[in-house]
């Protein structure tokens, strides 16, 4: 193959040429903007990398990487003497988990794109140095596990992207589908926060009248509360981020205050021509004189706007998996690939 492989840093390095008509030809979620991961990027302890890879003048595959370290909280540096410490790559969106972080011309058969995937793993990890250990898929989908897997390579089941599909015509019809307790307590809550004067609901895209700083706190906070997640390389999300997100006229964001101007909770919903994804949320503890259930309300949000504006799914991402079952969300099973470096000179 004449295929050429570029291993680029968003933070420093131009967007390749041919990025964007790349991006859309992929129906790529728009997380791949090259904009935002540069954005996202520069703040954190785990920046990306990003490996492209062209046939000519022309894109056919893209994969994008976290650069992990065992500690740090400062932004992570890629080059220099970094290169000798222990480091490893994580194959993540950071904030998009629920989608395999690699992107594939529809006329590359799966020997192409298991060809270029080792491609990648050779040549990102050299660009991350002698100290890499290796290279971790993570949110890999079963149907393309045999891109990445092999010999040497440790394959494990991890929580599943919990997907609605739209077989409904309004949400009646997918209140109908749920059990009777469930589409009961929904409707409820459903009237309460819309009768509730003490509630204002505000819902839009390119949303230039929020705080990202605000944002970004509560979406900390939040963090903090439900624990540390295991394993997780991931920083803060930073308000500079989620400013940029919020202003997108493809992201839906939705927030909730009281009657006296104060954030009482805030989501935002990723469009996408077939599967929307309900990325960030966060919000005051109900302790905090914030009503309860909101999250129901953000829910009804999203499937509202699957069926209205006719998505084929809607998405949203793993965790709480029993309590998105009940909303009739069905599991869609991942897992995740260990590569040791050795096993990539293989």
């Amino acid at each position: 193959m004449t295929w050429t492989v570029r291993v680029l840093d968003p933070r420093t390095d131009p967007a390749p040429a041919g990025w964007a008509a790349f991006l859309e030809t992929q129906q790529a979620p728009l997380t791949w903007d090259y904009g935002l991961l540069s954005t996202e990027s520069r703040s954190s302890r785990s920046p990306y990398l990003l490996t492209v890879v062209a046939d000519g003048e022309e894109l056919v595959a893209a994969v994008l990487a976290m650069v992990c370290r065992p500690r740090g909280s400062d932004p992570g540096p890629v080059g220099g003497p970094a290169r000798w410490g222990p480091r490893w790559l994580e194959v993540q969106h950071a904030w998009l988990s629920c989608y395999p972080a690699w992107l594939f011309a529809e006329e590359l058969d799966a020997g192409a794109r298991r060809e270029i995937l080792r491609r990648f793993e050779r040549a990102a990890c050299r660009r991350t140095g002698p100290g890499c250990l290796g290279v971790v898929y993570r949110a890999v989908t079963p149907d393309t596990t045999g891109l990445v897997a092999g010999r040497g390579r440790l394959v494990r089941e991890i929580q599943p992207n919990l997907v609605l599909e739209n077989t409904f015509t309004d949400l009646d019809g997918w209140l109908a589908s749920l059990s009777k307790n469930r589409r009961s307590s929904l409707r409820g809550q459903i009237r309460k926060i819309a009768a509730d004067p003490a509630v204002v609901v505000r819902e839009g895209t390119a949303r230039d009248d929020l705080d990202p700083e605000e944002l970004a706190e509560m979406l900390r906070a939040h963090r903090e509360a439900k624990g540390p997640v295991k394993f997780d390389q991931r920083g803060p999300v930073t308000a500079e981020y989620l400013g940029a997100l919020v202003r997108r006229p493809d992201v839906v964001t939705t927030t909730y205050h009281d009657d006296q101007g104060r954030l009482l909770g805030f989501t935002d919903r990723l469009d996408h021509p077939v599967m929307p994804l309900q990325q960030h949320w966060a919000a005051l503890p109900p302790a905090d004189g914030r009503p309860k259930h909101l999250y129901f309300d953000v829910v009804v949000r999203g499937v509202r706007h699957m069926i209205e504006n006719q998505r084929k799914f809607l998405s949203l991402g793993r965790g709480v998996t029993d309590l998105k079952m009940s909303l009739g969300f069905a599991p869609s099973p991942m897992v995740g690939v260990i590569v040791p470096r050795p096993v990539t000179r293989w």
